[in-house]
């Protein structure tokens, strides 16, 4: 039998250099890193809110449902800090 050595798909200084990349990406446009979070954090969602139905709702629409909160929320966010500092907008 042969063996077969696996190495690892990203090293280390691949992981350091994504973080830094992201962060100076952060610091220049957020609007692209803010949806791609939030679809993650949908990702992390939506099983949850399947769950919690008990499986009497589709995939697709436990995925619209936590995309919606996760709107909601957002938007809940946004309207409490314009009407406590109008003077930014």
């Amino acid at each position: 039998m042969k063996y077969i050595k696996l190495q690892p798909f990203f090293s280390k200084a691949d992981v350091v250099e994504a973080i830094s990349y992201i962060w100076y990406e952060w610091q220049r446009q957020k609007l692209p890193l803010v949806i791609f979070l939030g679809l993650c954090l949908n990702l992390l969602l939506a099983p949850c809110v399947y769950a919690a139905t008990g499986g009497k709702l589709e995939p697709r629409h436990t995925y619209a449902l936590g995309a919606l909160g996760l709107v909601t929320l957002a938007l809940v966010i946004y309207l409490f800090d314009v009407v406590f500092r109008p003077e930014r907008y």
